[in-house]
């Protein structure tokens, strides 16, 4: 089988998207439309052969208080940035029927890619997620994001770029 990571949009049935939360299902179902339209977010997909949606991401500009990033790394951020710019991976969902086939890592890994060569383009120092549950949490965690004070958790560039280095 092919899939490819496209962006959403109207050709693709999001009504038979389920991943068992909510709030990812909702959002997909009700909202994404509306913070595309806003230019608040992108939103990509994995896309099969038959157009349906294997799974999910959404991007958009962030920033994280230079108070809660880790020590070794505020002591190397000037003292003049209250905030530092990030990326931000707002969700990422899998359909309940592809799960354990890897799409998450495959969605994650697409998403770190297109952060990583924005970052080229714009000020990210960083891609950040806002994990829902503790099953994100490890899922991150396994792929080096580290937990920051406010929950979110964090993954800089630079360590993205050793990523895709070594690969």
């Amino acid at each position: 089988m092919i899939f490819k990571t496209v962006r959403l949009a109207p050709i693709h049935n999001r009504d038979d998207f389920s991943c068992g939360k909510d709030l990812l299902d909702s959002y997909l179902k009700k909202q994404v439309n509306q913070d595309i339209k806003r230019k608040l977010s992108t939103c990509f997909i994995l896309e099969g052969e038959d157009r349906t949606i294997k799974g999910y991401y959404t991007l958009s500009n962030g920033s994280v208080p230079l108070e809660i990033v880790p020590d070794e790394l505020k002591k190397k951020m000037p003292r003049s940035y209250a905030d530092l710019p990030t990326t931000l991976l707002g969700r990422l969902a899998v359909d309940k029927r592809f799960r354990g086939q890897r799409f998450g890592e495959t969605l994650l890994i697409d998403a770190l890619k297109r952060c990583y060569a924005l970052s080229e383009q714009i000020g990210s120092m960083a891609v950040v997620v806002d994990p829902l549950d503790a099953e994100a949490v490890s899922f991150y965690e396994q792929y080096g994001f580290i937990a920051l004070e406010s929950g979110r958790m964090f993954l800089s560039m630079k360590t993205i770029a050793e990523l895709f280095k070594s690969a």
